[in-house]
């Protein structure tokens, strides 16, 4: 069996402790006999880079964009909502709740490199897409080198 390696990112390690301590206030519940039917989630995040700047994907479906807050405070970024829990019939019994509702919050580190002033934040199609610039004197620059 082989074992592949992969790079130790302690942000990573640092947002899996937080999402499980998270998780240990605030434990998820599948019991359908629950008055609200509702139950804790956290959305799916891809998070992506190039030359320019830092990419964020985040799957909100079923959220309205005035359910949605983006926020930047000391170098860290904060995505923050609710999904709605709504009975379409009043009458129906749910056997099964496994769609995650209710409020939800992200935070990410910003990296040393990030503008927080250069952020733009789009909502379409159930993702929110969050475009994080780098600092201008932070990218690679080519200086050419005279021959005497």
């Amino acid at each position: 069996m082989k074992h592949a390696l992969s790079a130790w990112s302690p942000l990573r390690e640092l947002e899996d402790f937080q999402n499980r301590i998270l998780r240990a206030f605030h434990p998820v519940s599948r019991d359908v006999s629950q008055e609200s039917g509702h139950s804790g989630w956290t959305p799916l995040v891809d998070i992506s880079e190039d030359d320019d700047s830092y990419r964020l994907a985040v799957d909100l479906p079923q959220i309205q964009r005035e359910d949605v807050k983006v926020t930047v405070e000391n170098g860290v970024l904060t995505i923050s909502g609710e999904r709605k829990f709504s009975k379409e019939d009043g009458n129906a019994k749910y056997h099964r709740i496994e769609r995650g509702y209710g409020s939800f919050v992200r935070s990410f580190g910003l990296p040393p490199d990030a503008a927080s002033s250069g952020i733009e934040a789009k909502f379409a199609d159930g993702v929110l897409q969050i475009r994080v610039q780098k600092n201008e004197n932070s990218k690679p620059k080519q200086i050419e080198v005279k021959v005497d």
